[in-house]
């Protein structure tokens, strides 16, 4: 193999310990407006100017959305590099079995030349009118026959294994190309993540703590209507068909994590994110699904949400950003967002894309 070839050998091998991901920058903060100045007398305090909490709540619902449509990107481009590296680091695998196989068949190739040197490269017809034995000569012709069949063979194959050699480093470059372009983008979404929640986190610090409260209120109020009214479009008991063996196995592992925080990218056993819930939880039930919940709504049997049983995955508003895992009654668990636990929420609390079905049953 030339130098290029062990240069790219040597790319191939050491991307996979190559693959880093770039620091994100410090995000944006949004702060709430400061309080008005006091005109009255000292000993009079001035109450805090009221703030639109609704206003608020919507601006912290679209931050964290956003934080986490960047979380799948994120997700997605990990998942791709893996594959890739993993993808390179076989092509690497096989570009060192083809150059030991190339050093073979040039060895080879080099004896059955060193053998017909050492014969004076005679044709067969001068060597019978020079033998003194023309019955040795018509014996041996068979072995020659033979010899430059298996030569031919020979160079057959080191002609394929040159060639296979030369495909394997085009994939590998190629490969190497994708995964770059992974690396990068899972960077730009790790700092558009830090720079969502870093803004909403900021927003949440500027309020009062009967503010904070009264926002507690509002958020809960506003699950509460949409899962009212979801039920007014559904009857549960249509609904509640009976769970799967591996849809009892997901609910039961997704349950037993309530308690335990949200974190971006994160798939277990100590935090989790919307996805990495859902996918460990069918892991955990012998089913591998995609990692993020976009692919999920994209690869996964979709069921109409009145055919839904536990274990099935409710996707959530129109870009399939979030997902949860329905357990029955109505209610689903999901990890919802930064500075949240995993917990059990209305299945209709938040705008559903639709259902999908994990396993073969």
């Amino acid at each position: 193999m030339g130098t290029g070839k062990r240069s790219l050998l040597t790319a191939a091998v050491t991307v996979v310990c190559a693959v880093t991901v770039l620091a994100a920058a410090p995000g944006t903060a949004f702060a709430a407006p400061a309080p008005g100045p006091s005109t009255t007398a000292p000993t009079v305090p001035t109450p805090l100017p009221g703030r639109d909490l609704e206003a608020i709540r919507q601006k912290l619902d679209t931050l964290y959305h956003e934080a986490a449509v960047a979380t799948d990107a994120y997700n997605a481009a990990e998942e791709k590099a893996e594959t890739q590296s993993a993808q390179i680091v076989e092509l690497a695998q096989r570009i060192v079995k083809g150059k030991k196989k190339l050093d073979e068949l040039k060895d080879r190739a080099g004896a059955a030349a060193r053998a017909q040197y050492r014969t004076g490269g005679l044709p067969p017809e001068a060597q019978l009118m020079l033998s003194d034995d023309p019955q040795q000569f018509l014996n041996g012709s068979g072995r020659i026959l033979q010899g430059e069949r298996a030569t031919e063979h020979v160079l057959g194959e080191l002609a394929q294994t040159q060639q296979d050699l030369e495909q394997y480093a085009t994939d590998a470059s190629t490969q190497w190309q994708k995964l770059e372009a992974n690396r990068k983008a899972k960077a730009t979404a790790k700092k558009k993540i830090k720079k969502r929640i870093a803004a909403a986190e900021k927003l949440e610090s500027e309020l009062e703590e009967e503010e904070k409260e009264r926002l507690a209120r509002l958020e809960r109020e506003a699950a509460r209507k949409a899962q009212n009214d979801w039920l007014g479009t559904v009857t549960l008991d249509d609904i509640d068909a009976e769970a799967t063996v591996q849809g009892k196995q997901a609910v039961e592992y997704a349950t037993a994590q309530i308690g335990k925080p949200y974190e971006w990218g994160a798939e277990g056993p100590s935090s989790y994110d919307c996805s990495g819930l859902t996918s460990q939880a069918w892991a955990a039930a012998g089913a591998a699904i995609p990692r993020t919940s976009q692919q999920q709504w994209k690869q996964l049997q979709r069921v109409d949400v009145n055919d839904m049983r536990p274990g099935d995955l409710i996707i959530y508003f129109d870009d399939a950003s979030h997902v949860g895992l329905y357990i029955g009654d109505g209610a689903m668990v999901h990890a919802p967002r930064p500075g949240r636990t995993v917990t059990i929420a209305g299945a209709g609390s938040m705008p559903i894309l639709g259902v999908v079905r994990p396993g073969a049953e």
